[in-house]
């Protein structure tokens, strides 16, 4: 695996554990290392999706306007680029008065209530239905549908009852969320009235110029901050102007008119006492920093990521070592340096699981040994949370059905509910268990998806889908390293890799597949859309109510047809797709730009003969 793909797990390891409460570094040690993948590999495409959350056992909605992530400031620096930006964007419309708003960013769970629906942000494009939360004693601030906002808990509340429980008041929200059952905990404390689902429109406001956001920052930030009892991360600041928001628009990760302030952590002083390591799916050997307990921004801490043995080797952390951590965002916290290091470094030489002798891979420590018990309980693990269609299969569950020889998905895929109650799950479990494996191959899942669930070595979720792109899934192991080469973005070392991790799992995938799972194919295209599409590498805007189908539908197959979808009509536009009821700004900006003016109907028309759509999406 190389630097991109490790550092790209990373994030997704660091991102998953924050979406479930349980957060491993704080945010601006995400941030940090997201800068890093975006100065490595700009174009990867992690960096063009809202990191996912999940909710199983609840439905998915879909979001009227997409809740995105956001663009991120850490210096005045990046927060001056952002107003300049925004200045150049509103001269391009002819606007000269830029006004900005500035709230508190709160640090919870996002939510959007119009009302009726109570919606998580999901994937930001679909979230889940939880009004299940306000049933449980979430009180909506402001009363319902009031929009966009926050699922959080009193601050004050938290330190004085949980402290000594949870790490962070997210913890207990999410928990709160997505648990039918309640721990006591939960349950006192919405008896308590104090989980609020706060909209930010019951928040603080400031506004004024660019100039005045810049040179007014700290006093800003003080000013929202210093009156709100929840856990906060900063502000976000954005542009007051409609027209100017629908100008810049948003890319797949962010809304270019929106940016998040983040503010410098707390600090603290600790000693370690002992370092665990950990082995992962793919053999790496991590160190956790075991130090003294420490109060941090209300939070006991107890545990500090080491990153990787190459850290632990260079700083000389090691029991006894002084180090200062911080907690920026009031998550678990990172290492800001070692005051003093230790006298004793223990580095180990053979995996601390299955004995086989370690071998350095850049910083990093690995145990080859594929048979390794803990690889292969990461392995399983892995493969259903990326498959993501069934419950169930947790550690202690794949840790369990490991120890007693079901050490394959094969073995675990042919497993009976008798087999489960042998090992002595008990009987409802046994059930569940029996019936997610039944409902991970009835259940719909991408092809994509599906691939990177094997965890194959520089085939992540991104490239899975970039590959079979251009060839079904059945046809993967007919491929040759010079064939992945051929598409564009595969290297010649992550064509290699790929190619012996299917080597390797080619009975594996085929057995999987003789299962019958219930995968949505790929379209397979060449570069840069379907093959002979007439909208291939085309901007389209897709505006109005459209006939046959949502306009997320059409915008969806435009996207499998190679088409690069746009929020606004610019000069890079080449056809506005116009439904009913479309503002005559629209038509007149398209006029002025060139661009095709279609309707819905002469649309499917001109890619009907490509996909077959002429009577229908």
């Amino acid at each position: 695996m190389d630097k991109v793909d490790m550092l790209v797990q990373t994030l997704k390891n660091y991102s998953n554990a924050y979406r479930q409460g349980k957060p491993l570094v704080s945010d601006e040690e995400y941030d940090r290392l997201l800068k890093q993948l975006s100065d490595m590999d700009p174009s990867n495409p992690y960096l063009e999706v809202v990191e996912p959350e999940r909710f199983e056992g609840k439905s998915e909605v879909r979001h009227p306007m997409p809740m995105l992530s956001t663009e991120k400031a850490y210096s005045t620096e990046d927060l001056e680029r952002f107003v300049t930006r925004v200045h150049k964007a509103a001269a391009d419309i002819g606007l000269t008065d830029v006004h900005f708003a500035a709230t508190a960013k709160l640090d919870g769970l996002a939510g959007r209530d119009d009302g009726t629906i109570f919606a998580s942000r999901g994937n930001g494009m679909m979230g889940y239905e939880i009004s299940s939360a306000f049933a449980k004693g979430v009180i909506p601030m402001g009363g319902r549908g009031r929009g966009l906002g926050e699922i959080v808990m009193s601050k004050s509340y938290f330190d004085e009852h949980l402290a000594g429980q949870f790490e962070h008041p997210r913890n207990m929200v999410v928990g709160i969320v997505s648990s039918d059952t309640l721990n006591e905990f939960a349950e006192k404390a919405l008896n308590d009235g104090a989980v609020h689902f706060v909209p930010y429109t019951e928040l603080p406001t400031w506004t004024g110029s660019g100039t005045e956001l810049v040179a007014s920052i700290e006093k800003i930030t003080l000013d929202l901050l210093g009156t709100i009892d929840y856990p906060v991360d900063g502000l976000v600041a954005e542009v007051v102007d409609e027209a100017l928001k629908r100008h810049m628009g948003a890319t797949n990760h962010h809304y270019r008119w929106q940016i998040a302030i983040k503010t410098k952590g707390e600090t603290a002083f600790t000693r370690v006492e002992n370092i665990v390591w950990q082995v992962g799916r793919t053999g790496n050997v991590t160190p956790v920093m075991e130090v003294a307990p420490v109060k941090l921004s209300g939070a006991t801490i107890r545990r500090v990521t080491a990153h990787h043995a190459g850290m632990v080797k260079n700083l000389g952390i090691g029991q006894g070592a002084d180090i200062e951590i911080i907690r920026s965002g009031e998550v678990i916290p990172k290492l800001v340096a070692v005051i003093n290091s230790s006298g004793q470094v223990d580095i180990p030489r053979n995996c601390p699981v299955c004995g086989t002798s370690l071998v350095w891979q850049n910083d990093f420590l690995r145990c080859t040994n594929a048979l390794c018990p803990a690889q292969i309980e990461q392995k399983i693990v892995h493969w259903f949370k990326s498959l993501g269609n069934a419950d169930w299969f947790g550690i202690k569950t794949v840790q369990k059905l490991v120890n007693n020889g079901f050490d394959s998905l094969e073995k675990i895929y042919a497993m009976t509910e008798d087999d489960f109650v042998q090992l002595g799950f008990g009987p409802v479990q046994s059930k569940n268990l029996h019936e997610a494996l039944s409902i991970s191959r009835r259940k719909s899942v991408e092809d994509w998806r599906f691939l990177s669930a094997f965890g194959i070595s520089a085939l992540g979720k991104g490239d899975s889908r970039k590959l079979l792109a251009h060839v079904a899934i059945e046809s993967l192991v007919t491929m040759t390293a010079e064939d992945i080469k051929a598409i564009h973005g595969f290297g010649d070392i992550t064509s290699e890799s790929i190619i012996r991790g299917l080597s390797e799992l080619k009975e594996t995938m085929a057995h999987m597949l003789d299962l019958g799972f219930n995968l949505q194919k790929t379209d397979i295209r060449f570069e840069g859309g379907l093959t002979d599409s007439p909208i291939s590498g085309k901007g389209i805007v897709f505006t109005g109510k459209m006939e046959r189908g949502s306009r997320d539908d059409i915008q969806d197959m435009a996207r499998r047809l190679g088409a690069t979808v746009q929020t606004a009509v610019s000069g890079k536009t080449d056809f506005l797709v116009c439904g009913e009821n479309v503002g005559a700004k629209k038509i007149e900006k398209a006029r002025e730009t060139g661009c095709h003016i279609l309707s819905e109907e002469a649309f499917y028309q001109m890619v009907g003969p490509v996909t077959g759509v002429q009577d229908g999406v």
